[in-house]
């Protein structure tokens, strides 16, 4: 992000192209859901992981950790590196890393090639930030808020949808087969961005900022690192103590280099204006009572009735149960792309957030029934579709169009960051409410999913009430002003939204 962006420079014009704006829109959703369906691919092999590769359960959990570390670190990087050198370049270089991660995990017959190729699908998350900032370049303004939603909704959808497809390949087919999907996949969508998605410059100034990157990176992995393994390692442990510690001083001088660098990795003075620092706030909050459920749920569904409140569903069972989910974020995203452009992204966010709250209740009320879990799932998706489609049409009114990448990029590592930390608090519940089924074997209690529940449905209020106190949104005169690095005066417009 930068300031010596030339005030009586034209706003950049959008790149002309064939490509009819439904066709783009189709393929950076597929790209979303591509990458998102990367993260749920290694669900179903998750205990059978240290067989197949030989390793132990200790080791094998770095194929799922690898995976959090260089998603979260190659996010930021990416957006930024797409403002300054065009953000469908970058997305062939995410693409591509897919299709490199798959193949090395195809072919993988040990631990460490399964954490390296796991490692670089991780990267290529960057798809998702940077297309949704490559829509306000190349769209028509008419049809962002809508199609934004819709790339918005895409990582609910890959997620909901791979994992019963990942379940049932696992169940019926080699494990490895998984892996050449995804590479089939992978390779489809990079040839699908070379030729349908217009090339469009880098709109920002300025170089790239390794320092800035390194110190992101070193804070992020030792965040990500802390919180995902301290369960493992002790929240006591010095291991994980040092780790949140130096990642919190770490944050600090990062944060102390970048206000005084001359082209920062992340502008902190713009995110420090009120709109973005709320909805970044609001999106780390709802990440937060997001995922919740999609740790709670599952389980629910597969303990064992014996236990009074299992369900004894199998994998791929579960995964159709929760399925509908995912596609009622497809049906939802459209519907508050029209809420917002109505009445602002500032209500669909509280709303769907207070949405996902009533979610919660559903599951907690109908507790020990699939089809009351079903219907908790659709709930929260329905919540979560108004939330994930408002927040980039907040993050992009608000910032210039020379930091879009970066802007939206830093915002979905703070969704990220919601759901690492909710990884570990509702873990931390489960693992520490539970009844033995008999042998010594452990299962989370029905009291600890009630508490994980409660948990999700009072972080999804408290992001209601965060996402209330947002300010009214910046106009489109507004935001050509900031674009030319002046200061822009509130109107009663909302920016992106058209």
């Amino acid at each position: 992000m930068v300031h010596n962006v030339n005030s009586t420079a034209p706003p950049p014009s959008r790149p002309t192209t064939r490509s009819q704006p439904s066709a783009i829109v189709t393929v950076l959703a597929f790209a979303g859901i591509t990458a998102a369906v990367m993260q749920t691919l290694v669900v179903p092999l998750i205990a059978e992981l240290p067989d197949l590769l030989h390793t132990s359960a200790s080791n094998a959990s770095w194929i799922i950790t690898a995976t959090l570390l260089t998603a979260g670190v190659a996010t930021p990087v990416s957006g930024r590196l797409g403002d300054l050198y065009g953000k469908r370049r970058l997305m062939l270089v995410c693409s591509s890393l897919l299709v490199v991660g798959s193949l090395i995990c195809a072919l993988a017959t040990s631990v460490l090639p399964m954490i390296i190729g796991r490692g670089l699908q991780g990267a290529g998350m960057g798809l998702i930030p940077l297309g949704i900032s490559a829509m306000r370049d190349i769209l028509p303004p008419e049809r962002l808020g809508s199609s934004i939603a819709v790339m918005s909704a895409s990582m609910g959808v890959g997620a909901a949808l791979g994992l019963p497809i990942a379940a049932a390949v696992a169940q019926n087919a080699s494990w490895r087969s998984l892996f050449w999907g995804a590479t089939a996949l992978a390779v489809l969508v990079t040839v699908l961005i070379a030729v349908m998605l217009p090339a469009s410059p880098g709109v920002a100034h300025g170089r790239f900022d390794y320092v800035g990157a390194l110190g992101l990176s070193v804070a992020l992995v030792c965040l990500l690192l802390g919180v995902s393994k301290g369960a493992d390692w002790g929240w006591g442990s010095v291991t994980t103590i040092g780790l949140l510690a130096s990642a919190v001083v770490v944050a600090f001088v990062w944060g102390w280099y970048e206000l005084r660098a001359s082209d920062p990795l992340v502008d902190l003075r713009v995110t420090a204006r009120p709109v973005v620092l709320l909805t970044n706030l609001t999106s780390l909050v709802v990440g937060f009572a997001m995922y919740a459920q999609s740790l709670i749920l599952p389980q629910l569904l597969q303990l064992p009735e014996s236990t009074g409140y299992g369900l004894g569903q199998n994998m791929i069972q579960m995964g159709l149960w929760l399925a509908p989910g995912g596609l009622m974020m497809l049906a939802i995203s459209p519907l508050g792309a029209r809420l917002s452009h109505a009445r602002g992204p500032k209500v669909s966010l509280a709303l769907g957030s207070a949405v996902v709250a009533v979610g919660y209740i559903v599951a907690i009320v109908f507790l020990g029934t699939a089809w009351g879990l079903a219907a908790a799932s659709i709930v929260c998706s329905t919540g979560v579709a108004l939330a994930y489609g408002a927040i980039p049409a907040l993050i992009m009114g608000s910032v210039p169009r020379a930091e879009t990448g970066s802007a939206n990029s830093f915002n979905t590592l703070m969704r990220s960051i919601g759901t690492s930390v909710s990884a570990a608090v509702v873990g931390l519940v489960l693992s520490q409410m539970t009844i033995d089924l008999g042998g010594g074997h452990l299962v989370p209690s029905k009291s600890g999913f009630v508490v994980g529940l409660v948990i999700g449905a009072s972080t999804a209020v408290l992001a209601a009430v965060v996402a209330s106190t947002i300010p009214g949104r910046a106009s489109l005169e507004a935001e050509e002003h900031l674009e030319h690095g002046e200061e822009a005066e509130a109107a009663p417009h909302y920016a992106g939204a058209h």
